[in-house]
């Protein structure tokens, strides 16, 4: 449970950033945020394996570069399901996938990191016992 709230915490500051910094996107309320995390968890979760597999030799020839393109689609998608949540048009998905993709993965790393001290010192502490 607690790591789904986390998740859910990092997705609401990466889209909150993402929607500062790019143009073309907008977000009306605070519930739209919540929601709009939810969604893009949920899509990142269940469709985005599914989308990577398909796309497996376009992704291989261009190193990878076409997730990018998954990631706006999946934004994209979130705009339609979620109301409230706008995006101008495919530019304003694909730029505000990746500042919400850089965000999300610094944010992981700083979690990340702070987690696994905090079990490896549980574990010394264990053995002290």
């Amino acid at each position: 449970m607690k790591n789904i709230f986390i998740m859910l915490v990092v997705n609401m500051a990466a889209l909150l950033v993402a929607v500062n910094i790019v143009s073309g996107t907008s977000i009306t309320q605070w519930g739209t945020l919540i929601a709009a995390a939810l969604v893009i968890a949920v899509l990142n979760s269940v469709i985005k394996p599914v989308l990577i597999i398909l796309t497996l030799p376009i992704n291989i020839l261009t190193l990878g570069i076409f997730t990018l393109f998954i990631n706006a689609f999946l934004m994209y998608v979130t705009s339609v399901l979620v109301k409230g949540f706008f995006l101008k048009d495919f530019w304003s998905a694909f730029w505000a996938a990746a500042v919400f993709s850089i965000v999300s993965i610094f944010l992981n790393v700083i979690i990340g990191s702070n987690e696994k001290r905090d079990f490896q010192g549980g574990n010394r502490r264990k053995r002290h016992q």
